[in-house]
C-alpha cells in the first residue's frame, strides 16, 4: 500500500499491475529527455548572440520536428493499447464476485458459495485496532485467491461508484443499472486497500474497499471470511 512521502506507484501485485508500471516508467523516461532537450535548446537561444541561419530557415529542421513528435506519440500509444486490451481480456475466470456499490458501503455476492452476501463498511475510528489503518479499515474484508483469475461483476445500486484497488491495477465503474466486469490474477497474498474512486455524495471519503489475497488451495477448502 501507499506510504508517506511516496512519489513512485504501489508495489504491483498483479501482471497487469506491472505492466502498467513499466508503461509508466518508459514514458516518464521519454517525458524528462524531450523536457531537457526542450530546456536545452530554449537556454542556449537566450544566452547567445550569434544567429544561425540553418536553424532560423531550414526546411529539413522543420520537417525534423514535425515528424518526430509523431513518431514519438506512436511509441508512446502502441505499449498503451496493449496494456488497455490486456484490461478488458477474460481468461476463463476461476471464480466470479459481485460487488455493489452503496452510499457509503460496499456488497460482496460470492456466486460460486452458494449466493454468500455481506456487506463491508468503514471502521469507525473507536473501533479500530492497534495498527489498522483510519479510514482504510473495514468491518468485513473481500477474501480472493491467488494464482486464479478471478471476475470481479460490479454496478450501483443508487449513485455512481468505483471499485479500486491501485496494487492490482483495478479501477472499474459501479454504474446503476449496468454490470460491469474485469478480471484480474492476483500474484502474492496479502491484505490489500483501495477507495471509491468517483465522487459519490458526502461520505465518498468513507467507502474503503479491502481485499484479503490467500493461497489458491485454503480458499477453495471453503468459504473463508472474515464475518
Amino acid at each position: 500500500m501507499a506510504h508517506p512521502v511516496q512519489l513512485g506507484l504501489q508495489d504491483a501485485t498483479s501482471p497487469v499491475m506491472e505492466e502498467l508500471i513499466t508503461f509508466h516508467d518508459q514514458a516518464l523516461m521519454a517525458m524528462f529527455l524531450i523536457s531537457f532537450l526542450i530546456l536545452y535548446a530554449l537556454s542556449s537561444t537566450l544566452t547567445t548572440k550569434l544567429t544561425n541561419t540553418n536553424i532560423t530557415d531550414a526546411q529539413e529542421m522543420e520537417t525534423i520536428w514535425t515528424i518526430l513528435p509523431a513518431v514519438i506519440l506512436i511509441l508512446i500509444a502502441l505499449p498503451s493499447l496493449r496494456i488497455l486490451y490486456m484490461t478488458d481480456e477474460i481468461n476463463n475466470p476461476s471464480f466470479t464476485i459481485k460487488s455493489i456499490g452503496h452510499q457509503w458501503y460496499w456488497t460482496y455476492e460470492y456466486t460460486d458459495y452458494g449466493g454468500l452476501i455481506f456487506n463491508s463498511y468503514m471502521l469507525p475510528p473507536l473501533f479500530l485496532n492497534p495498527g489498522d489503518l483510519r479510514l482504510l479499515e473495514v468491518d468485513n474484508r473481500v477474501v480472493l485467491p491467488i494464482e486464479a483469475p478471478v471476475r470481479m461483476m460490479i454496478t450501483s445500486q443508487d449513485v455512481l461508484h468505483s471499485w479500486t484497488i491501485p496494487t492490482l491495477g483495478l479501477k472499474t465503474d459501479a454504474v446503476p443499472g449496468r454490470l460491469n466486469q474485469t478480471v484480474f490474477t492476483a500474484t502474492r497474498p496479502g491484505v490489500y486497500y483501495g477507495q471509491c474512486s468517483e465522487i459519490c455524495g458526502a461520505n465518498h471519503s468513507f467507502m474503503p474497499i479491502v481485499a484479503e489475497l490467500i493461497p489458491l488451495k485454503i480458499f477453495e477448502m471453503g468459504p473463508v471470511f472474515t464475518l
